[in-house]
């Protein structure tokens, strides 16, 4: 099955790779600041980054059958929970347009924070988490029944994996089928042995959606 060229929609949230008649969504969300209200453009490095990860695994998702979209936020920070509106928004939207398509969750950084928040939208099947920023005390019941793969480098001095092993273990004690990836002696920004977090993430995606 062949997708169709990357396209940012009219309202220039959500950088598309469609196919016909999908049999899943991989909704992708990307990183940003602890406090930010700056608007998040073309130049913003957190939106560059996912959308090197989706250039490098929406093909492969395409000939799955998959499609992959990329939410760009209205405002570069978390702001108290601001991308979560964002990421409602766009699930719902996918579920007004593609209604029963299973939807994975893809988040980097503050991407997951977000797709933890989100993840008891109907449409959600499960989440993949790439160097999340889980604080402390950090709620987990959104996740109840349902997966989350969260990767993490040892080496990440930007969020910290110790404090993602933490949320797994929490979310699985609140219902949720939470699993930890060690990504082994690489920092928070994925460029270092970024093919292994594109294959993470891929196969993570893949794997929700078997």
């Amino acid at each position: 099955m062949s997708t169709s060229e990357t396209r940012p929609t009219s309202d220039e949230r959500l950088t598309r790779t469609d196919v016909e008649d999908p049999r899943g969504l991989v909704l992708m969300l990307h990183g940003g600041k602890e406090q930010s209200v700056a608007p998040v453009d073309g130049r913003s490095a957190s939106w560059r980054r996912s959308a090197a990860m989706q250039r490098s695994i929406a093909p492969a998702l395409g000939e799955d059958g998959v499609a992959t979209w990329l939410l760009r936020y209205t405002l570069r920070g978390w702001n108290g929970g601001a991308p979560v509106a964002d990421a409602r928004a766009a699930l719902d939207r996918a579920a007004a347009e593609l209604p029963g398509v299973p939807v994975v969750l893809l988040g980097h950084s503050m991407g997951g924070r977000t797709a933890a928040h989100v993840a008891d939208h109907p449409a959600v099947v499960g989440v993949v988490a790439l160097a999340p920023w889980f604080p402390e005390g950090e709620p987990v019941r959104a996740l109840r029944g349902r997966p989350l793969l969260a990767a993490h480098g040892a080496r990440d001095k930007i969020t910290s994996p110790r404090a993602t092993r933490a949320y797994v273990e929490r979310a699985n004690a609140d219902g949720a089928r939470a699993t930890f990836r060690d990504m082994g002696p690489v920092g928070h920004y994925m460029f270092r042995r970024a093919g292994a977090w594109n294959e993470v993430a891929l196969a993570g995606c893949r794997e929700l959606l078997s």
